[in-house]
């Protein structure tokens, strides 16, 4: 697979988002199933693979840990913690690393390739949490660190403290609300972008099914691009990417991967995928080329179209409540 730069650290231009073998997808993996998923995701030339310690409370670290435990120095695991702006019995420094050793410890390395603010925590400083985190870059316990959902001015602050290695937030053809102005500074900065839900939590995959047929902690329960209405009101999009996809003998979701790689060559999407056959589909992406012209033909009739729906932390939050 081709190979990209998140600051200064080298991916491969397609990563893998183990999230959904611990939660938010509904029935899980077995365990062994899911490490053999994640062990062919790095056959198949992926050196990326982002986990949190949110996801299945630790859980999806653990899996992390022990599938890439043999090939550590081979590949880059990113994870991500929550700061908890109401703990007042130690200091930010204390808390940041009371996360980190447990996730250090789950993951079985002694060190954390990227390390992610999970979201933004308005009570706390960023220009604090990025002090934190040089002195953990110098320490070698993180390569690099990074914010989530942040805005440009976020960004921008940190930056000027300790570097940032990457953003991670949601970027997809569906969601493109950080190309007006995060996109462009990520570029200024020399600061990578990962693109998370990349296919839209696979509805431009096209095969997506109906809003109420998703249970448990399926976040599709919740996200309201999936509700029977807006799915109907987004088809020209993927009858869009579906054209494209047929002429280039591509699927649809390696079209709408491909995208992306095209227009931004320091953007790396990390789709998920539990099956053997979606992650073959998704890292396979990168061997897809528009030429300028399909490109720009592309993104004029993609400007003509508008996406009826989003994904919230507040929806997620809420399926958390009625799950």
């Amino acid at each position: 697979m081709k190979k990209r730069w998140l600051r200064d650290i080298e991916v491969s231009s397609v990563g893998y988002g183990c999230m959904g073998l611990s939660h938010g997808y509904g029935a899980l993996p077995e365990r062994k199933q899911a490490i053999s998923l994640i062990q062919h995701a790095w056959e198949q030339g992926c050196t990326h693979f982002d986990t949190a310690e949110a996801y299945g409370d630790g859980h999806n670290e653990t899996l992390v840990g022990e599938a890439l435990h043999a090939i550590r120095d081979k590949v880059v695991i990113a994870s991500k913690l929550f700061i908890d702006g109401s703990r007042k019995e130690i200091s930010l420094e204390q808390q940041i690393r009371q996360h980190l050793d447990a996730s250090l410890k789950r993951l079985n390395t002694d060190y954390i390739d990227i390390y992610y603010q999970h979201r933004i925590n308005h009570d706390i400083a960023v220009e604090d949490v990025a002090c934190c985190m040089g002195k953990l870059i110098q320490e070698g316990k993180i390569r690099g660190w990074g914010q989530s959902q942040a805005t440009a001015d976020q960004i921008k602050r940190a930056h000027a403290v300790t570097p940032l290695t990457a953003i991670q937030s949601e970027y997809s053809l569906m969601e493109r609300m950080f190309e007006e102005d995060v996109l462009p500074l990520c570029d200024a900065l020399n600061i990578g972008f990962v693109a998370f839900s990349p296919l839209a939590s696979g509805f431009l995959s096209g095969n997506s099914q109906p809003q109420g047929q998703h249970a448990g902690d399926d976040v599709r329960r919740v996200i309201t691009r999936f509700s029977d209405e807006n799915a109907e009101r987004n088809q020209p999009l993927l009858d869009l990417i579906k054209a494209l996809a047929e002429r280039k003998a591509a699927t649809p979701a390696q079209i709408s991967l491909a995208w992306m790689l095209h227009k931004w060559p320091f953007v790396t999407p990390i789709p998920g995928g539990r099956k053997v056959e979606r992650i073959n589909e998704n890292m396979a992406a990168d061997k897809v080329t528009l030429s300028p012209e399909e490109f720009a033909a592309f993104e004029h009739k993609l400007s003509q179209i508008t996406i009826y729906g989003n994904r919230t932390d507040e929806d997620i939050a809420r399926l958390k409540n009625n799950a």
